[in-house]
């Protein structure tokens, strides 16, 4: 037989095994409630009693899985095209936008002998599209993946 200290602060008891299982069923008592064995005068938790005590609770181990979604690999492929090759285009076709990446390799190829025959200033057209294609790539590689396949896949935004 034992004796208990309840939530309230007064003694319990004497009680039987069974009825603090019960009770512990119940969230009456937990593992820190204060027990003494019938007889005795010393107090412990009732967790330093193994036969009273809760089963330990186990919980399975937590495993991080990161699953790809279905076409989210062509992220990282066109946002480093766009940081690095940005004025060629090149994110727009592995995107799979056509129209787009050939307005700017037509506008990257066609600077370039205006730049020439203008002493450099074609050249600024480059550079404005390299700065697009560099935003472009930087803004694909921040978004999370769920959000890139619905912007770019889905609905098809050919532009920033």
């Amino acid at each position: 037989m034992y004796r208990i200290i309840g939530g309230d602060g007064q003694e319990y008891g004497p009680v039987s095994a069974a009825q603090i299982k019960e009770w512990l069923a119940q969230g009456r008592v937990n593992n820190w409630t204060s027990v003494s064995i019938e007889g005795e005068t010393n107090w412990r938790p009732l967790n330093l009693f193994p036969e009273l005590a809760a089963p330990p609770v186990v919980t399975p181990p937590t495993v991080n899985v990161r699953v790809s979604l279905p076409g989210a690999e062509k992220k990282i492929a066109a946002g480093l095209c766009g940081i690095l090759l940005g004025a060629w285009g090149i994110h727009k076709f592995i995107l799979g936008y056509t129209a787009e990446g050939i307005t700017m390799l037509t506008i990257s190829l066609c600077a370039i002998p205006l730049g020439l025959l203008t002493c450099g200033l074609g050249f600024f057209a480059i550079w404005a599209i390299q700065i697009i294609g560099f935003v472009e790539g930087i803004i694909y590689l921040t978004k999370p993946d769920d959000v890139f396949l619905a912007t770019y896949s889905a609905k098809k935004k050919g532009w920033f």
